[in-house]
């Protein structure tokens, strides 16, 4: 339970460790759809932490994302809990599910979205899974490869010191088009999700003020996550990860529909 500004997690409990009424609720409901539209292929369960606190964090290629993360965690034993986007919590009865769930809001690009860390690091220390997406919304690259991520990720792992499990997933975005509504049912689609061994950061414990190592570090995850989506995809992917810095696109937000407005 989250209490107030104290931001006090229960310890996990439960199996799949993390999980509540609420979660569930929600896989009793949604599991068999994803399992009616898609064929799953698992790999890498063994490197999935049985508990003890630890991030995921994963390449992010459709909104659907999320729900086929959350289902390979959770059939593998792990409920986590991610960082959402705040305008997700504002939807009536979603946001309710989500609060329920102890998910983790955030106001991106906002003085406010250090609030996020706060509530990601108490989950950690109450020995939960945290779930996230180090590039901070779906990737601008236009063959759906890992892009330059935020230091959300590094800033989370250098400060507790928690090992990141990277996980690679490829296949949502034929269910759930990127920024489309979309649903694609039939034929079912494969799917799959790669769970590697532990990143190691630890060179970078200590630097949490340090720019420059927060930005090595976050580079170590997204190289980690590349190579791991070149093998799920029989592809090499560009020498030059697509950097949003360098771009005119937004940082956030549905960029495709803005340009038709």
């Amino acid at each position: 339970m989250v209490q107030g500004s104290r931001i006090k997690f229960s310890p996990p409990s439960g199996y799949p460790l993390g999980t509540n009424r609420a979660y569930r609720v929600c896989a009793g409901i949604l599991i068999p759809i994803l399992n009616a539209v898609s064929k799953h292929v698992w790999e890498g369960a063994e490197n999935i932490p049985a508990t003890g606190p630890v991030i995921i964090a994963s390449n992010h290629v459709s909104y659907a994302d999320v729900l086929f993360l959350t289902q390979f965690l959770y059939v593998n034993g792990r409920a986590p809990r991610y960082i959402g986007k705040k305008s997700l919590f504002e939807i009536p009865i979603i946001g309710r599910i989500l609060y329920a769930a102890e998910q983790i809001p955030v106001d991106r690009e906002s003085q406010d979205a250090s609030r996020a860390l706060d509530y990601a690091v108490a989950c950690l220390k109450a020995g939960h899974m945290v779930g996230v997406y180090p590039e901070g919304t779906l990737t601008r690259d236009e063959n759906l490869w890992p892009m330059v991520a935020k230091t959300g990720i590094a800033r989370l792992s250098i400060l507790t010191q928690t090992p990141v499990i990277p996980v690679a997933g490829w296949g949502p975005q034929k269910v759930l088009s990127p920024y489309s509504k979309r649903l694609h049912i039939w034929p079912r689609t494969k799917v799959i999700y790669r769970a590697g061994t532990a990143i190691d950061l630890s060179r970078w414990y200590g630097k949490i003020d340090d720019p420059l190592a927060l930005a090595e570090a976050t580079a170590e995850v997204m190289r980690t996550l590349t190579t791991m989506l070149e093998e799920v995809r029989g592809e090499k992917a560009p020498e030059f990860p697509f950097d949003p810095h360098q771009s005119d696109l937004p940082r956030t937000g549905n960029f495709k529909k803005r340009k038709r407005q």
